[in-house]
C-alpha cells in the first residue's frame, strides 16, 4: 500500500471538492498568492472578502501538500510550552503570538460556520496524551504555564483518560476544550471554494517558475505566462518547489504518516474516543490517534510511509494498534498516506518580507490548520492594507538557518531507528512470553 492520492482517506472521504483550470493567460491584480494550502486559500478568502483582486496559483491540485495530508487537529497554539516562547521571542512579542493562536480555533471554526465549509468538524477538544510517566511530568509544567496565561486546560488522571480513548496504555492527558477536529482536506478544499466564490481566481497546475520584483510590481511566470501583482504571498512551507525567488524559506523538514482503518463497530465506537476528541502523545517519536465521522480509527506517526523505512513504519503501525487497542489486533489498515512538515530551528513561524509588498510565510512545525488559518487571514491584511503588524509576529528583513537537508535526514533517521529498536522489543517479549 502507498501513501499516492488514491490510498489518503482523506482524499477518498473529502465531501468538499475543488477543481480549477490551469492558467492559461497573462493577468494583473491586486495580490498573487503562491500555493493552495490552508495559508494561501485563507489568504485569497479573505482579501476577495475585502474587494481585491486575487490569483492564486497552485503547482498541483488545492491540498496538494501537507493541508491535504494533515491529522485533522485544530490546535490552540504551537508545539512549544508557552513559557519557552515567551522565552524565545520576549514577553510583549511572545504574548501577541500566544494570544493569537489561542483564538485560532475560534476562528477556524467561524469561517468553517460562516462559509459552510462540509468538513466534519468536531469541536470536542484535543488531549495531549502522557506515553509515560516523564510525559505527566511534561504535562503538568505545559498545564501550570498554559493556566497561568488564560489557558482553560483540564489535567485528566490515568481513569479518565481510559475512559475517554478506551485505552489503558496512558499515564495522563491535558484536554483543551477550546480545540477540535476537522477533515483536513475537505477544510482547505472549502477554503478555495469560499475564495472563488467571494470573487478570487485560483488556477491548479500552474506551477510558478520565476518570481522577481520589477517597475513597481511582483512578476511571476507560471505556464508560460506572467502574472503582474502589486502584492505578493508565498504560502508553499514544506513543499517549496525548486523556482528562481527572491527567498527560499530555510527549515527542515519532517515526515508524519497516517494509517486508517475501516469503521468500528458500534460498540467499538461507543468505547474508542466516544466524545470525538484528537489525540497526540508525548513521546519524542510522537504518534496521533483519532477516529473520523464514518468511525474509522486513524492513527499517525513520525516517518516516510513512501521511504525507505516503509515497511518498519507499518509494522510500528500495526503494533501501536495492538498496543492500544488490544482487541483490534487483528484489524487491518486500508489506507495509508504521509505528508511533510516544515520545522523552523526554533519551532516558531516565521514572516519574512520577499520584496515591496511581499512576505513569505513558512514553518508552523506541525501546526498547520489553526495557524495557517490565523496567518493566512492576517496576510491578507497586511497585504491589502499595507499594515505588515497584522501578523502575529513581527516580520523579518531575512531568515536563514543552515544544514537543513541534514537536519531532514536526521529526523526520518531517528524515526526509523525509534520504530526499528520499538520491533526488537516486542520481538524479544514475544519470545519470553513464548518460554
Amino acid at each position: 500500500m502507498t501513501s499516492d492520492d488514491n490510498a489518503s482517506l482523506w482524499n477518498a472521504s473529502a465531501r468538499e471538492r475543488f477543481d480549477a483550470a490551469p492558467l492559461a493567460s497573462e493577468e494583473t491584480v491586486d495580490l498573487a498568492v503562491i500555493g493552495g494550502g490552508f495559508t494561501g486559500c485563507a489568504t485569497a478568502l479573505e482579501a476577495a472578502r475585502m474587494g481585491a483582486s486575487v490569483l492564486l496559483l497552485e503547482a498541483h491540485r488545492v491540498a496538494h501538500g501537507g493541508s491535504g495530508r494533515n491529522v485533522g487537529l485544530v490546535n490552540a497554539g504551537l508545539w512549544l510550552p508557552p513559557e519557552t516562547i515567551l522565552r524565545q521571542m520576549g514577553e510583549a512579542e511572545g504574548k501577541r503570538l500566544v494570544e493569537a493562536l489561542a483564538a485560532g480555533p475560534q476562528l477556524t471554526f467561524d469561517v468553517i460556520a460562516r462559509e459552510g465549509i462540509d468538513c466534519e468538524p468536531v469541536r470536542a477538544g484535543t488531549l495531549h496524551l502522557a506515553h509515560a510517566s516523564s510525559g505527566l511530568d511534561d504535562l503538568r509544567d505545559r498545564f501550570r504555564q498554559g493556566n497561568r496565561l488564560g489557558a482553560p486546560l483540564q489535567l485528566l488522571d490515568d481513569q479518565e483518560v481510559a475512559r475517554r480513548t478506551g485505552s489503558a496504555a496512558f499515564h495522563g492527558a491535558l484536554f483543551d476544550p477550546r480545540a477540535g477536529t476537522v477533515q483536513p482536506l475537505s477544510y482547505c478544499c472549502g477554503l478555495a471554494r469560499a475564495a472563488q466564490e467571494k470573487g478570487a481566481r485560483l488556477c491548479e497546475r500552474s506551477p510558478v517558475t520565476s518570481v522577481a520584483y520589477r517597475h513597481g510590481s511582483w512578476h511571476l511566470v507560471a505556464n508560460g505566462h506572467t502574472v503582474r501583482a502589486r502584492a505578493l504571498l508565498m504560502a508553499m512551507n514544506a513543499y517549496h518547489e525548486r523556482l528562481s525567488t527572491p527567498l527560499r524559506p530555510a527549515f527542515s523538514t519532517v515526515h508524519f504518516s497516517q494509517y486508517a482503518t475501516g469503521p468500528l463497530s458500534e460498540a467499538e465506537r461507543a468505547r474508542i474516543l466516544p466524545g470525538g476528541e484528537g489525540c497526540w502523545d508525548t513521546a519524542l517519536v510522537m504518534s496521533s490517534v483519532r477516529v473520523d465521522q464514518s468511525g474509522r480509527l486513524i492513527l499517525g506517526g513520525m516517518g516516510n510511509a513512501d521511504g525507505p523505512g516503509a515497511r518498519i513504519h507499518r509494522d510500528w503501525a500495526r503494533r501501536k494498534l495492538r498496543e492500544l487497542y488490544p482487541d483490534l489486533a487483528e484489524v487491518g489498515f486500508t489506507h495509508s498516506w504521509q505528508g511533510k512538515i516544515a520545522m523552523t530551528s526554533d519551532h516558531i513561524p516565521k514572516v519574512v518580507q520577499v520584496g515591496p509588498g511581499g512576505y513569505a510565510v513558512f514553518g508552523y512545525s506541525g501546526r498547520g490548520i489553526a495557524p495557517g488559518t490565523v496567518f493566512g487571514t492576517a496576510a491578507a491584511r497586511a497585504l491589502i492594507e499595507d499594515r505588515p503588524d497584522a501578523f502575529p509576529l513581527t516580520v523579518q528583513g531575512n531568515y536563514s538557518e543552515r544544514i537543513t537537508m541534514i537536519k531532514s535526514a536526521y529526523y526520518e533517521m531517528g524515526a526509523t531507528l525509534t520504530h526499528a529498536i520499538d520491533g526488537l522489543r516486542n520481538a524479544g517479549r514475544g519470545h519470553r512470553d513464548a518460554e
